[in-house]
């Protein structure tokens, strides 16, 4: 009898599980849609909304997790890890509607946001009120459903119990890490603003909660746990995990500010009208001039920031020497995430995959 064919392989370790996890959310979101049906189709908009929402993406999490479970020796082709891959990708989304709202952005992967489509729904619609708070209080309903479905898909996946309930000891933590993280992201936009002293700490830490440590580190771990792996092997993914999430958040967070909108799917310089407190604004802050720091003080976080504001924000960004310095802490990040690979007793399969995917996380696309 033939072999099943493997869900992914480790010269392309994305490209063959992405139809695989879309398929999977599909098919999920469909029981979802009969089931609200069910109450009345009015309420169908939300699956709507949750199924555009959830159309495409680099799908890096349920990757992180098929190879956590592949290197350490799982069966390349079970489908149980698509499962958990696409509880994943709906905890993440039910995460980007929170955090649209939070932000208060119009746009994702160059699309409205939701809470920015809800809102478009109440006014083409002619209904009474604020179509503004219908849309906020819409999309604060649809990441609350999406994060109840992340679990709910999590515990479908037919995976042997006792590690099925390890891995999802780390899911439930992974979710309230993120949560907190969160918190200290929107703390710092209110309250970093004065002396720069500790600033650069603090937005590492928000990097490690909020997004590095459930981007890579996590999912790789729930993928290990779901393997059988031993302990050595778990730390390993947690060291390599949380270094290389770290270096993906601040490549993220620079091409934020200097990156190509066509790349990020966001308007140029969004995270500046955010207000959005990184790294390298901290580091900007860190060797400032007065007027430079009053410059920043005055522009970040401006929601009319044109692009000549942009522009003079990069200007301080690169004349403080902040933007070389996140380069170079990335360089140096990334090293660190292939020198735990190195050492980890991985399969061959494993390690070339996470080799490519180090290179996928990280390169520049400015």
């Amino acid at each position: 009898m033939a072999q099943p064919e493997p869900l992914a392989g480790p010269d392309d370790p994305v490209g063959l599980l992405r139809p695989l996890i879309q398929r999977a959310l599909d098919t999920f979101l469909d029981g979802q849609r009969d089931l609200l049906a069910e109450a009345s189709p009015q309420t169908l908009p939300l699956i709507d909304a949750a199924a555009a929402f959830l159309s495409g993406g680099k799908r890096l999490r349920p990757t992180f997790c098929y190879w956590g479970w592949r290197a350490a020796g799982g069966d390349p082709a079970d489908e149980a890890l698509v499962t958990v891959g696409a509880a994943l990708e709906l905890f993440q989304a039910s995460a980007l509607v929170h955090d649209d709202i939070i932000d208060g952005s119009d746009t994702r992967r160059g699309l409205p946001s939701v809470h920015r489509r809800f809102a478009t729904l109440h006014r083409d619609s002619g209904w009474q009120g604020d179509p503004d708070a219908f849309g906020a209080a819409a999309a604060i309903l649809l990441g609350d459903m999406l994060l109840a479905w992340s679990a709910e898909l999590f515990d479908l996946a037919a995976v042997d119990g006792v590690r099925l309930r390890s891995a999802r000891t780390v899911f439930d933590r992974m979710r309230t890490e993120v949560g907190g993280g969160q918190y200290l992201d929107m703390l710092e936009q209110v309250s970093g603003a004065g002396a720069p002293s500790g600033q650069a700490e603090r937005a590492r830490t928000v990097i490690r909660y909020k997004s590095a440590r459930y981007s890579v580190e996590h999912p790789l771990v729930i993928g290990g746990l779901l393997a059988g792996a031993p302990e050595p092997l778990l730390d390993d993914y947690r060291r390599f995990g949380s270094t290389l999430g770290e270096a993906f958040q601040l490549r993220d967070d620079e091409l934020g500010v200097f990156g190509d909108p066509a790349q990020t799917g966001k308007p140029t310089g969004d995270d500046l009208r955010e207000g959005k407190r990184t790294l390298l604004i901290a580091y900007a802050l860190e060797r400032a001039t007065a007027s430079q720091a009053a410059l920043v003080g005055s522009l970040l976080g401006d929601p009319a920031l044109d692009l000549d504001g942009v522009t003079a924000l990069r200007e301080v960004l690169v004349e403080t020497g902040a933007l070389t310095r996140v380069e170079t802490l990335v360089t140096e990040l990334v090293a660190g995430a292939r020198a735990t690979l190195d050492g980890a007793d991985v399969t061959d399969d494993g390690r070339k995959a996470l080799t490519h995917l180090i290179e996928l996380t990280t390169e520049r696309t400015t």
